[in-house]
């Protein structure tokens, strides 16, 4: 993206790639439907930017969810919304968007340099890096303006790996530490369990998820997937956050989930009351809930044997199932990072205060957001604005 602006402008861009083929992350995000954004009222849409807000706010207004549906028509990719205002490209898939960018960028003279692993700056300020390119070996580039987008730590394989953290310490850098963000938490079930109902990802679905941690509460409707080691899925991204923070401050971390949120206790308990007759308890349970699978699973392993025995306590435990949580997965797995390159760092174009002509964005930086096209959103509109930004600082300096 901010190629794109400053090629746009008459800039001459040399883009350095640490992978053998560029835009990996996106193309695998693409496996997901590539939900681009989400079309939602401003205040409710920044509101997902946990505590940066204020700092991301300049950047969003700019180029948001309208101004996304935009960018890829003019790329040629029709754009449709889906469930909750998401926004996706008609296809599905990121195929054609990255095809068709990568087209027009070369169309206006991207000079694109695969496989160049930054190595940050030699003593006479060029940028240092590492070539996979058949007998180039490691070289230097000088560059009147230098915009790094070098990601998280999530997905390593895809070039993520957070290596520059230790070139921009050693500058002086602030750099909050790297955590997980929209992931899989851990939870010890049984042998039985896992056996059952777990290890073939069993979804969960039409659930409320509600949490209360120190001070901040959760609640929303959705779905997730029960899997082998535990939770993972929408739902549990939304919240995740509140969960993990917790996690990290030593608390007892519940996630209660509601198996019946279009059925109150009382409603649940007087189809519970219903003659069993010779029915086993899970006929019983199937016949008068509908409570089958991976739900009447959690509801055995959760849920005190004593409940089961009379129908007002077994109504009202299975509208708030407490599922305790260990620890997040390995910030390896996880679709995104918490933490990065400090702020304060930067000033309000997103320029490096230490380094004057050096420009940040996307993932590096230090914000997170829930799935659900925020996080595209935030790397796009961050490194529109470094682009901009640079463009303009260029032109200062004559």
């Amino acid at each position: 993206m901010a190629a794109d602006v400053l090629l746009e402008a008459g800039i001459a861009v040399d883009l350095y790639e640490a992978m053998p083929t560029p835009a990996r992350k996106l193309l695998a995000a693409g496996g997901g439907g590539l939900n681009l954004t989400t079309e939602a009222e401003f205040s409710s849409f920044l509101s997902h930017y946990y505590g940066r807000e204020d700092l991301l706010r300049p950047f969003l207004s700019a180029f948001g969810p309208g101004q996304i549906r935009a960018w890829a028509t003019s790329l040629g990719i029709s754009t449709v919304i889906g469930a909750g205002g998401k926004v996706f490209p008609a296809s599905r898939t990121a195929v054609e968007l990255v095809g068709n960018w990568l087209t027009r960028l070369r169309n206006m003279g991207l000079r694109l340099h695969l496989g160049h692993h930054w190595r940050g700056w030699d003593e006479t300020g060029r940028l240092r890096f590492a070539s996979n390119a058949s007998g180039e070996g490691d070289i230097a580039a000088s560059a009147q303006a230098t915009i790094l987008a070098l990601g998280g730590g999530s997905w390593p394989h895809l070039g993520s790996t957070g290596a520059w953290r230790q070139i921009l310490a050693a500058e002086g850098c602030a750099i909050a530490p790297f955590r997980p963000a929209n992931c899989g938490f851990e939870v010890n079930f049984s042998e039985h369990f896992r056996a059952h109902f777990a290890a073939a990802r069993q979804p969960l679905k039409n659930v409320v998820l509600s949490f209360d941690g120190q001070g901040e509460s959760f609640r929303q409707r959705g779905e997730c997937l029960v899997t082998e080691y535990g939770l993972e899925g929408s739902l549990i991204y939304t919240c995740g956050h509140l969960l993990r923070d917790n996690l990290e401050a030593g608390r007892q971390t519940l996630a209660r989930f509601d198996l019946f949120p279009d059925s109150s206790a009382a409603a649940l308990a007087v189809k519970l009351r219903r003659p069993r007759g010779s029915r086993s308890l899970a006929s019983h349970l199937e016949k008068c809930l509908r409570l089958t699978g991976v739900r009447r699973g959690l509801a055995y392993e959760f849920i005190d044997k004593s409940a089961f025995a009379e129908p007002q306590g077994l109504a009202a435990a299975l509208k708030d199932i407490a599922i305790p949580l260990i620890r997040p997965r390995p910030l390896a797995e996880a679709i995104s990072t918490a933490g990065g390159l400090s702020f304060s760092e930067l000033d309000a174009a997103l320029m490096l205060k230490r380094r004057p002509g050096v420009f940040c964005a996307g993932e590096m930086l230090d914000w997170e957001a829930p799935t659900g096209g925020y996080l595209l959103t935030c790397c796009l509109a961050t490194g529109r604005a470094a682009g901009l930004a640079a463009g303009h600082w260029l032109k200062k300096q004559g």
